[in-house]
């Protein structure tokens, strides 16, 4: 191979010489102009930032030399919580007063009643009924429960008490406010029971799926289904808006609860080949004889 051919700017050098390596670094170890051995950069300026006022990483290595930027302004975990509360609070006093929420509440829900097919609506309203939601959930807490055995019980648990926890809300709210339905003198219609069983079903059914399947494609699929639960209801003429809208805040409360008891539950890690956790190892057995 050839020799690289210097630049123009050695070329009238006086003593020739092999082209000398390079090193793509920026700092040259040389000893500095006071002789005291310090690395200075190839250009003769003194580094940005020394090295001992560097941040380390967690393991103690240097890490970036200013600091790392905070994550960006959100709203915590208690702050949509009690956003929901607010907002059941709200839309409970105007369901049960002649307020003029609830009394554009009732126009909207006579213009909208018996719009669309019959069937289709119809069979939307029945998502949320409890013998379609909770089947769904029951296949989605097995298959859970197969993948990840004993590590899940915890997680499942919390769904089915989740689940369990829409009765024990929504019937004494149901009997407490006592509210008329759109076609109909029968009363008991605040909060919407078909919506709050959607809601906690499908919704509880994405939060547990979320470690197999993406996040972005089992939420999206629960609000989706409850949506259209609450939207043939008011269609069909069996709610009000503002009953489904009552039953999203109140369970989107409950998910809310039920989301960050799933994230606290610890999962213990299975080595492959094994099928125990890890820190339960067998315990060994009497020594056979020799």
């Amino acid at each position: 191979m050839r020799d690289t051919p210097r630049s123009q700017e050695t070329a009238g050098d006086a003593e020739a010489g092999h082209p000398q390596r390079r090193f793509g670094r920026a700092f040259a170890h040389t000893t500095g102009a006071a002789g005291s051995g310090s690395p200075h950069r190839s250009d003769g300026r003194p580094p940005q930032t020394p090295r001992g006022v560097r941040h380390t990483g967690p393991n103690g290595r240097p890490g970036t030399p200013p600091p790392v930027p905070g994550r960006p302004f959100s709203l915590s975990w208690a702050g949509v919580l009690a956003l929901c509360a607010v907002l059941f609070a709200l839309v409970t006093w105007q369901a049960t007063a002649r307020g003029p929420l609830r009394g554009a509440d009732e126009r909207l829900g006579h213009a909208l009643a018996g719009r669309g097919p019959e069937p289709l609506t119809q069979f939307l309203s029945d998502l949320g009924g409890m013998p379609v939601a909770l089947p769904v959930l029951a296949v989605v807490i097995g298959y859970t429960l197969w993948r990840g055995g004993r590590r899940e019980r915890g997680r499942a648990l919390a769904v089915c008490g989740a689940m369990a926890a829409v009765p024990a809300l929504v019937v004494p709210l149901k009997l407490w406010i006592d509210r008329r339905g759109p076609l109909t003198d029968a009363t008991g219609y605040y909060p919407s029971g078909h919506t709050a069983t959607a809601m906690v079903a499908y919704g509880g059914a994405a939060l547990l799926l979320v470690p197999y399947a993406p996040r972005r494609a089992t939420l999206p699929v629960a609000g989706a289904l409850t949506l259209a639960t609450g939207t043939g209801l008011v269609l069909r003429g069996y709610h009000w808006p503002l009953d489904v809208l009552g039953s999203v805040l109140l369970c989107g409360a409950l998910l809310l609860v039920l989301g960050r008891v799933l994230r606290s539950a610890p999962r213990r890690p299975v080595r492959p080949g094994r099928t125990e956790p890890l820190g339960e190892a067998p315990q060994p057995g009497p020594p056979s004889p020799s």
